[in-house]
This record gives C-alpha cells, structure tokens and sequence, in this order.
C-alpha cells in the first residue's frame, strides 16, 4: 500500500476511533474546546476581568480564542502522536510499515478536527458582530498546516522519545500546561513587564498566537521577517524530529 494511501487510512481510524461509542460522535470535538473557551472567558473577563491593551483592542474572548484553539490543536496532537508507536505495538510487531504513519496520522486527525472548529469559532465570532476579517482565513489556514509542521516535529521526537523512556507521556501534559503560560495564549505581550517581553521571541507558539489575531483580528503586525523565521523554524524542528525518529525507529521492536 502507498504510503499516503496508507497515512489516510490511519487518519481515518483514527477518527473513528476516538468516536466510537461515543452519543455525541465528532461533535465533542467541537463542544469541548467551546466549553473549554467559555469557562476561560467567564474567569478571566469576569472574575479576573482581563482587557486587552489598547484603545482599539479586540473584545477578550475572541482574543483568548484566536490564541487558544491552536494551542488545543498544536497540544492535543503532540500528545496523541507520542504514544502512537506504543499504542500499536501490536500491528507493528506483524506488519512491515513505515512507522512515521502512525505519528502523522495522529497529527493531522488532531488537526483537521480543530481546524474544522477554527472555522466555525471564527464564523460564530463574525456573527455574534466580533469584527473578524474573514478575508483572512485562508492565510490563517495557511498558518494552521504550518503549526501542524511544527507540532508534527515534535511528535516524531516525542514518540521516538517515550518508546524508551515511559515516563515523557505522564509527564507532557504538565510540561505542555507549562508551555501554554509561558506562551501568548491568555495575555497580550505588551502585558508583560518590558523586560520580560523579548523572552516570547524564544518560544515557538508565541508568533503563532500573535498570527492569528493579527490577520483575523487585525491586533498586532506580524512582518515578512517573522513569518520567514517562523516558517524556517517549523521546518527545522520537523527535519529535526524526523531524523531523530528515522534514527530510533530500528530499535523500536526491541522495547516495546
């Protein structure tokens, strides 16, 4: 079987698989993140309440939810990817298969569900009278498969990683949890004392988070430079993890 053929097959097992049994089937996957955004708005507008600097500032929850549903996207696949070698151990053990599938299948199922709720966030938020520029999500789709690159690097790291060491997948979510304060996500970088702003350049998601908003939002400019180095960036952690991957991959039945 080719290999993209096979990369669809196991994308589509594995969205079957996670609504399997389920009574609400893949509209979880909507609801979840909704709910999710919800609760973050209700605290921190309402207990907190958090503004978003600026005299022309968007309002905060579609500015939490431009920030926050790539991060869920970006996350949950990282997450999903780095077990899916030893998730399935079994068919590896009987079959000879590119074991890079299974990784990349877990991303771009994990992907393509929350780009599909991207959308609809995005379209709720223009008729709730949010002014989105919708004009701008093509481009922010274009930013979405280019945070799949930087996430899909990752997960071949962290899969090759956890087939050997079985402590990194309890431990990613708190590592992750970690990532996302210390990322754009729930404030504005002008939020931060001045000193502390320039650290954000050294984390990955931050240009992403900025993206969104900026292009959809129209809060912040993100220059060509910064999208080049982005782009650069997400490429270089891919190549990165794959040749990580591609190194450990032929020692993967020996500990599974």
């Amino acid at each position: 079987m080719p290999a993209l053929q096979l990369a669809l097959h196991f994308i589509r097992r594995d969205i079957r698989n996670r609504y399997l049994g389920s009574f609400s089937g893949g509209a979880w996957s909507l609801l979840q993140p909704l709910v999710q955004l919800a609760v973050y708005g209700f605290v921190f507008v309402y207990v907190f309440k958090a503004r978003v600097p600026g005299a022309d500032a968007p309002g905060y929850v579609p500015f939490l939810a431009l920030g926050l549903w790539p991060w869920i996207a970006f996350a949950e696949s990282v997450t999903r990817a780095t077990t899916a070698i030893q998730d399935n151990a079994a068919l590896i053990g009987k079959i000879a298969m590119p074991r890079e599938v299974l990784v990349f299948a877990a991303v771009a199922s994990s992907f393509l569900i929350h780009a599909i709720g991207f959308c609809a966030i995005v379209f709720a938020l223009f008729l709730f009278g949010v002014p989105i520029d919708l004009l701008g999500l093509p481009l922010a789709l274009c930013g979405f498969v280019q945070l799949c690159l930087l996430a899909l690097g990752f997960a071949f790291l962290c899969a090759a990683i956890q087939v050997f060491v079985r402590d990194l997948a309890p431990a990613l979510p708190q590592l992750l949890m970690l990532w996302m304060f210390a990322s754009p996500v729930f404030y504005a970088r002008e939020q931060l004392p001045e000193r502390y702003q320039g650290w954000l350049d050294f984390n990955p998601f931050t240009h992403y988070a900025e993206f969104f908003r900026a292009v959809l939002l129209h809060n912040g400019e993100i220059s060509v430079t910064t999208q080049t180095l982005a782009l650069l960036l997400a490429i270089g952690v891919l190549m990165l993890g794959y040749a990580a991957f591609r190194r450990l991959a032929p020692h993967f039945e020996d500990f599974l």
